[in-house]
């Protein structure tokens, strides 16, 4: 290249060349020393492990897709990617405390549909996930499923349906806590099926599974993400996957809409934010990462059986689409009306 050529024979250069030489070094300098802050970031993020916050507990839904990013982050970049979970409250507490990090990059946010909800569902939180965090990927979008225990609800979804009916009340599902994705996807059901099921609040879709899998609660209204490995195994099982067709990772389970319940649409989507006031150019490097993961055939692999797509939107999309979900489950919450228990 030029300049190598020109730093490489000194003893030929004449005192103008060298001079210029000279001059272009310390324009370099200067342009580095007037630089933003941000844009020297860039270059060095990440310079240490980064933490991603969930806001469930191990074994949940968000969690099946967390700790795969995390292990390609680190294969990609070098660099740590720390799981830091902390349940609790619908997936509100960790968003709390993910929003009042500090915005430098090192901690991110993953937080699910549920926190879309939570506005219409809980009085008073303490961030707003529209104002208090940039969006900057939709990383993983997955049908609900409805999930038994094989030896409390036996039969397809036709007798499942006729025992609820003929039991109202006697039967209970788990939720991953008050307001989120599981608890909506009953109150809906309940609504379309004119059936009652009591509701069973837990901190996390990880407990609530392995409460369903001891027996201790009947059904689950799940994503795909956090069921699916439970339903190979045989320990629950899956009567039917909403909305209008089936998914490849469970062709046998029909749909919703095959069932009789058009209108029973619900998925789980999980999305990743930076606290308020990150550096722009961090943003991109870590959208420009999370692309990179999305294109691992691992990454590919693990979403296709969890039954899973990994988002194609850009940050601004992102955003809007978590304005529209915010509005659309408004809606839902008002017509159902789902309380916190």
């Amino acid at each position: 290249m030029a300049h190598e050529k020109d730093f490489s024979t000194p003893d030929q250069a004449c005192g103008t060349s060298r001079r210029r030489i000279l001059g272009a070094g310390s324009a370099l300098a200067a342009a580095w020393a007037l630089a933003p802050a941000g844009a020297l970031a860039q270059s060095k993020w990440p310079a240490k492990p980064v933490t991603l916050v969930v806001p469930f507990p191990a074994g949940g839904g968000t969690d099946a897709f967390a700790r795969p990013m995390s292990a390609q982050f680190a294969k990609l970049t070098g660099t740590q990617l720390v799981i830091d979970n902390r349940g609790g409250a619908g997936g509100t507490l960790g968003a709390g405390i993910a929003a009042k990090a500090a915005p430098d990059g090192y901690t991110l946010f993953m937080g699910a549909v549920h926190h879309a909800i939570a506005p219409s569902m809980y009085p008073k939180l303490d961030y707003d996930i529209e104002k208090d965090f940039i969006p900057l990927a939709l990383v993983a979008n997955v049908p609900q499923v409805l999930v038994v225990n094989p030896k409390n609800v036996q039969g397809d979804f036709k007798a499942f349906l006729a025992q609820v009916k003929a039991n109202p009340g006697k039967l209970n599902y788990g939720s991953a806590g008050g307001g989120t994705s599981h608890h909506l996807a009953g109150e809906l059901f309940k609504q379309q099926t004119g059936t009652f099921i009591t509701h069973i609040p837990y901190r996390g879709a990880g407990p609530a599974l392995q409460d369903l899998m001891a027996g201790s609660v009947d059904m689950m209204f799940d994503g795909l993400g956090s069921s699916a490995a439970h339903i190979k195994g045989g320990r629950i099982k899956a009567l039917m996957v909403s909305g209008s067709k089936r998914s490849p990772a469970f062709p046998d389970v029909p749909c919703a809409a095959e069932l009789g319940l058009p209108n029973y649409t619900v998925t789980t989507w999980y999305g990743l934010w930076a606290p308020k006031g990150t550096p722009a150019d961090i943003q991109a490097r870590v959208v420009e990462e999370v692309n990179r993961i999305s294109m691992a055939d691992d990454i590919k692999t693990s979403w296709a059986n969890n039954g899973a797509e990994f988002g194609k939107l850009t940050p601004a999309q992102f955003g809007g689409f978590v304005s529209a979900e915010v509005k659309r489950w408004a809606t839902v919450v008002k017509a159902s009306g789902a309380k916190l228990d």
